[in-house]
């Protein structure tokens, strides 16, 4: 015969919370606004750079926004705007869409992109070009500064939570899916956004080679995420579901 297992003596869950703190403090939500804050106008400008280039070069409006979307840090440095405006605004009666940021699964995916970026570009592009002034502030704000905070944010306000194998292939959709859209718009545009990719240059092998590498950076990536989700403490009941009323003598009565 089994013994009945009180709740007290229960191990505690891993359910994925809708957001990553039960209550959150003005700290997590003055970063998350702070991020949200440097990712829009830092999307803002890099737009007003990309569309004026392309305009002094006789194209069009829509050519310089074809054009700043084939580059992977301003998808991602949108999609970070995205996501912290959703953290940092989210209410219990929010929409479906704003819900969908606040898990923190989708959370970790976003700092796992916005810090490969921070990564590709630092040890694989800065070299290429020595931005100043304004230029050199905005080129920090996409590389270094959002990624730092948002890498910072994940440490200190993004619980252990329960993560499964189809998390992390739904998170490869993003790099192989960007991979894949930019090999197909330099097939018809002969233009590819990054050195490394050139099919131009260095022909479909080389390029593809290239690619291949780059996804197993970022799969190293997500394994570092992983693990240190593993090895955080595991949230208690009390800390991930609000406490029930206590009962009393009248609630079991009765009358």
């Amino acid at each position: 015969m089994k013994t009945p297992v009180s709740p007290a003596t229960r191990q505690p869950s891993l359910r994925e919370p809708e957001f990553p703190l039960h209550a959150p403090s003005v700290a997590s939500i003055t970063l998350a606004a702070a991020i949200a804050l440097i990712s829009w106008l830092a999307f803002a400008a890099q737009i007003d750079v990309t569309v004026h280039r392309m305009l002094s070069r006789g194209y069009g409006v829509m050519d310089g926004i074809e054009r700043l979307t084939s580059y992977l840090t301003n998808l991602t440095i949108f999609t970070c705007a995205v996501c912290f405006t959703c953290v940092a605004c989210c209410t219990r009666c929010s929409p479906p869409l704003v819900r969908f940021f606040l898990r923190p699964t989708v959370i970790t995916a976003v700092t796992c992109y916005i810090v490969f970026v921070g990564f590709a570009y630092n040890l694989l592009l800065r070299h290429l070009w020595t931005p100043s002034g304004w230029r050199m502030l905005l080129n920090e704000s996409l590389h270094t500064v959002v990624p730092l905070l948002v890498a910072l944010y994940w440490l200190l306000f993004v619980p252990r939570f329960h993560l499964r194998l189809r998390h992390l292939l739904w998170w490869l959709v993003y790099p192989l899916g960007y991979l894949a859209l930019t090999m197909v718009r330099g097939a018809f545009s002969d233009f590819y956004p990054y050195p490394f990719i050139d099919v131009g240059e260095l022909g479909y092998q080389r390029a593809l080679i290239n690619a291949s590498l780059l996804v197993l950076a970022f799969m190293l990536l997500m394994a570092v995420f992983v693990a240190i989700n593993h090895r955080r403490p595991i949230p208690s009941i009390a800390s991930a579901s609000p406490p029930r009323p206590q009962e009393n003598d009248h609630d079991n009565n009765p009358a």
